[in-house]
Order: structure tokens, then sequence, then C-alpha cells
């Protein structure tokens, strides 16, 4: 019986076939995976080049993390740092909603960011964060509300038809300001100006005015007030508060209070920055050596979101805005950040940060293209009462005049330099 033995030989061309087959595979696979990271780069790219606003570069990653879950990443590589409250940072529902908000930019603790996909208007006075401050987070951002439509009011009557008068004193109740802070003094008198310390020589190198004019606050109207706006009793009273300080400390400053709804004829609260402006002008047509120029504004947002306690008195907190129309917005957004730096410093949990906005988003520009000194400040909110709005432009009063002096004193070292040079 014959056995038939069929032996297979492994032809050497299919085994190396194989391999090419998959180094092929795998060639492809990088290849295009290198082009989808150069399509990705090339974007990103072009984006920064042709977007009109660094702002929608920063609604991205850092834009989409709340402030507890930045903490928690930052803990993770800075051993030193305070350990948060909270131990579920990293909690399944709070990864999934920065996952939403960062793939969609729907914030999931804020459905009103549901409605401004589909209603541009809800949107107008979105801000995004420049800077952070300690007194709050990306989640609480700076409001603007518009007021109602108003006939022109009867001289001393206001709106809702409350007599005019004076703000009411701070509460019995309300703890002293800390030693040495002058914010329990009351705020100067109408038509009268603090004296003037003669340090800026009577050259006045600060203005101070409010494109809003007529923003008020609750506990300082009559109760069942529906709109908090004033024609006597509003943020103009701060602002003076603030000019007044200043002066004290030896920083010449003027101060408008122009009532722009009496003032200007077919008067249209859109157009308020337009009548400001010229108001800025005027003021820098009298005044040659003006510096620095403050919108000072009252926000819409409520108690909660406007209010802190250092030690263990109540202040208004504030917003600093940049408008990004204005072409060198970085150099305003620099000067406000030297005040919120020593703000952060000296009274911490006071500045809620440095916010932006386009002009899509509100005016864009915030009269500050005048000057790279001039910034727009909300100072508390709607609920918030004067006494604290007087204690919080003390201390603004106090941080500007020290980074004035201190500017001074460069310049005249600069200068002293300059002349040792020339010798």
């Amino acid at each position: 019986m014959k056995r038939i033995v069929v032996v297979r030989r492994k032809r050497p061309g299919r085994h190396l076939r194989r391999i090419l087959s998959t180094g092929k595979a795998f060639l492809l696979l990088s290849f295009s995976s290198m082009l989808v990271f150069l399509m990705l780069g090339l974007g990103g790219m072009l984006q920064n080049t042709l977007s009109s606003s660094p702002i929608q570069t920063m609604k991205g990653f850092a834009a989409s993390l709340s402030s507890d879950l930045f903490s928690s990443l930052l803990g993770m590589e800075l051993p030193h740092m305070a350990k948060q409250e909270d131990s579920d940072a990293f909690s399944a529902q709070r990864m999934a909603a920065f996952l939403v908000r960062f793939l969609t930019d729907l914030n999931p603790n804020d459905p009103k960011s549901l409605l401004e996909l589909g209603m541009p208007g809800v949107a107008q006075d979105k801000a995004v964060l420049l800077r952070p401050g300690s007194g709050g987070n990306a989640d609480d951002a700076p409001l603007d509300h518009a007021p109602e439509i108003q006939t022109e009011d009867a001289p001393g009557v206001e709106p809702d038809g409350e007599e005019t008068g004076e703000p009411s004193e701070p509460p019995a109740s309300e703890a002293p300001p800390p030693p040495g802070d002058p914010a329990g003094t009351p705020a100067p008198e109408d038509g009268t100006e603090a004296p003037d310390s003669g340090e800026t020589e009577g050259r006045k190198v600060v203005f101070v005015y409010h494109s809003h004019n007529r923003e008020s606050f609750y506990p300082e109207l009559k109760a069942g007030t529906k709109q908090p706006d004033s024609g006597a009793v509003n943020v103009t009273l701060v602002g003076k508060r603030l000019v007044g300080q200043l002066e004290k400390l030896g920083v010449g400053a003027v101060h408008s209070n122009d009532d722009y709804a009496k003032t200007i004829k077919d008067y249209n609260w859109n157009n308020s920055y337009k009548y400001s402006l010229q108001t800025v002008k005027e003021a820098m047509a009298d005044n040659k050596d003006l510096q620095i120029f403050f919108d000072i504004h009252r926000d819409s947002q409520r108690r909660s979101k406007t209010t802190t306690t250092i030690n263990g008195v109540d202040y208004a907190q504030v917003y600093f805005i940049i408008g990004h129309r204005n072409p060198n917005w970085e150099e305003n957004e620099k000067f406000a950040n030297s005040i919120h730096q020593v703000l952060e410093k000296e009274y911490p949990g006071l500045s809620r940060g440095i916010w932006g906005k386009d002009s899509t988003t509100g005016n864009g520009e915030y009269n500050q293209s005048v000057s790279p000194d001039s910034v727009l400040i909300e100072i508390g909110g709607v609920d918030n009462t004067l006494a604290e709005c007087y204690r919080t432009a003390d201390a603004l009063a106090k941080v500007v005049a020290e980074l004035y002096w201190e500017r001074q004193d460069a310049v005249q070292v600069s200068g002293r330099a300059a002349d040792t040079s020339k010798q």
C-alpha cells in the first residue's frame, strides 16, 4: 500500500506580503492622523488670524471649567494649594456638565444659555471672564438690564411717582467700618467739592462719569419700586464719593452727574455711551491734565452675587469691564488689572474679576479708546445700599491713589536717570 505524503512548503513571499500589508495600514493610519493634527493646527492659526475678537478664543477649555474643578486641577500640581472643602469636584455630574459646556457652549447650571442659541437678544449682556477675582467665578457674569421705556419726568418726581429726596443714612444696626476706614463718613453734599490737598498742584487727573446715571438701588428707593432707577438717588452719588476721597488723598478729580434722560432731546437709552462720550470730550477740553477715566455703573445682579464681607463689614463688589471694539483694549485691561491685583491683595473678595465684551454682547468700546487708563467699573448691584457702595468707593480711591503716586514716582526716577545720563 502506497502512502502519499504531501508536504506543503510555506511560500517565503506570503509572510513578507502580510508584513508589508500591515506596515502599509500602519503608515496609512499614521499619515491620516498627521493630516488631522495638521488641519487642526492650521485651523487654529487661521481662526486666530481672522477672528474679529480674541474673546472668542477664550471660550474653550478654560472657560468651560467651573471654579471648583479648576481649583482641583491646580491642587493636583500645587501641593501647598488649599484643598477644596468639596471633595466631589470630579463627580460624574460635574464631569458631565463640563463635557456638555465644552462641546456645546451650553451651561447646564444656567438654563438661559439654551435660550441664547435661538434668541440672540437674550445674550446681549453676556461677558467673558478675562481675569478671575476671588469674589466670584466664571458663572457669575455681570448683567446690564435696560430700564423700561418711560416718559420724560417732571422735575422733582421719580418715574414711579416717588418724590425725590436725599439717600437714606446707613442703618444703625450695621457693623461699624474697620479702624481707619473712612467709609462710615457721609458722602459730600451736592454742589460742593472736597478740599484739594494741593498734591497735584490744582491739576485734575481723574474724571468720573456715568453713562447710565440713573441706575439706583432698591434699599434706597420707596418700598414696592419695580425699576431700580432714580433721577436723584442713584449711582452718581457713588461717583461723587469716589471723587471726594481721591481729592482727600491728593489726587485731583472731576465728577460729572449729567442726567441724560432730562438733558438730551429724544433720549434713547441705547445711545448712552454716545451721550457720555460727548461728556468725556468736553471734560478733556476743559482739563488738559486728565489721564484716568472711570465710567461708574451699578450692576443688575442680586445681592448674593454683589456683596462681600471684609472684617465683619459688608462691601459692594466690583466688576471691571473691558470693550474689545477698542483696538488698544489690551492697554485698558492692563490698567484695570493693576487696580484688580491691589484690590485682591488689600481687599480680598472685593473684585469679581475683569470681564470682556465685544460689539455682539454690548457696546464693545465703552469710550475706552480715549485713554489707555479708561475703565468701566460696576459697583454693587440692585440690592446693595449706598453705605456699602461708599465703602467700596473709598477702597477704590485708596488703591487708585496708591497706583497714581507710584506711577509719578517712577516717572520722576526715570527723568532723573535721563538727566544723569546726559551729564
